[in-house]
């Protein structure tokens, strides 16, 4: 190739270069039109926004604490620096103070959003902020007592754990069930906002769904726990355990009854003690009492109550086996 063919090749390649800025810069001028039509569905109200002087929580900073939350839960399993007899005091005693700082200005602004936003009577959010950050933190030596029941039950009932360590480091239904105790403190407190966004933080992680508003007593498994799904006005009793796939919910409305069921009504179902779960089965309704000790089989439909030491089975499907030379 000559001298004046590269040339021609490098004049090509410039030629083509400004024709793409160009074509880029001609979209570039069509943004300003799409801004404003953003900006105008905003104003209007076609869909949802939160563009105003009222104050909003972090979900990013909420986050944040519930992992700090669980360095006082499990001290030494998650931190960053090695925890000692001797760091303990100074790990504890910094993590509390942080902790109580961030939580409280969250508090703080997820009550100052309802209050703005919904018109709500004034509740001295800060105040409240700090008081309510406060009694959570006073609640984490009970917590971590009712974790520590979860967490020996997970390891008594299965085989394949190897020791306590590996379900506190690993297992999905301890990771969901300590952010549930947590946030299910929060709830308690009337605090808004901020233990929904916990859950959903961890039900996006595990698969878990647990509603804060549940009432769950100590001793829980969630084993393997994916698609285990666990409604607000829920009520669990002592060591029951529940399988991958469990629906624990309530029974479908009629449109445009949400506003009267609104608010706690019981429409989730009671498990009493010692139950069992195994996956797939689906249990609907606030009336529904499923009886202590009962055994609930894999894959079943209950709308109706179960009386105490019951076993309740689907019949089995009829399979039908075929040899290899019987195949289409």
């Amino acid at each position: 190739m000559t001298m004046s063919d590269d040339k021609q090749v490098l004049q090509e390649r410039h030629d083509s270069c400004r024709v793409e800025t160009s074509d880029t810069a001609r979209y570039h001028l069509q943004l300003p039109e799409v801004v404003e039509t953003v900006i105008h569905s905003c104003e209007d109200c076609v869909g949802y926004s939160h563009v105003d002087f009222e104050p909003i929580p972090s979900r990013e900073v909420t986050v944040k604490i519930l992992y700090m939350l669980r360095d006082l839960l499990f001290p030494g399993y998650f931190s960053r620096e090695k925890v000692d007899p001797i760091t303990l005091r100074y790990a504890v005693g910094r993590t509390t103070t942080t902790v109580f700082d961030l939580l409280a200005e969250q508090i703080a602004l997820s009550v100052r959003h309802d209050c703005y936003r919904y018109g709500r009577e004034c509740s001295d959010c800060a105040a409240f902020g700090h008081e309510a950050a406060l009694a959570l933190l006073e609640d984490i030596p009970r917590i971590r007592a009712l974790m520590a029941t979860d967490v020996r039950a997970t390891f008594d009932g299965d085989p394949a754990a190897a020791s306590p360590d590996e379900i506190i480091f690993g297992y999905p239904g301890i990771q969901a069930t300590y952010v549930y105790r947590l946030a299910h403190r929060l709830f308690e407190l009337g605090v808004p906002l901020l233990p929904r966004i916990m859950t959903e933080h961890v039900h996006g992680i595990t698969g878990i769904d647990i509603h804060p508003g549940a009432s769950i007593g100590e001793g829980f498994v969630v084993d393997h726990g994916t698609g285990v799904v666990v409604g607000e006005t829920v009520s669990i009793g002592k060591n029951v355990r529940v399988y991958q796939g469990v629906t624990l919910g309530a029974l479908s409305l009629p449109k445009g009854c949400g506003d009267r069921f609104r608010g706690g009504v019981k429409r989730h179902p009671t498990i009493e003690d010692e139950v069992i779960i195994y996956a797939g089965a689906t249990i609907l309704g606030g009336d529904v009492v499923i009886g202590a000790r009962s055994v609930i089989g894999g894959n079943v439909w209950i709308t109706e109550s179960v009386p105490p030491d019951t076993t309740v089975l689907a019949e089995p499907p009829r399979l039908t086996y075929k040899a290899m030379a019987d195949r289409p």
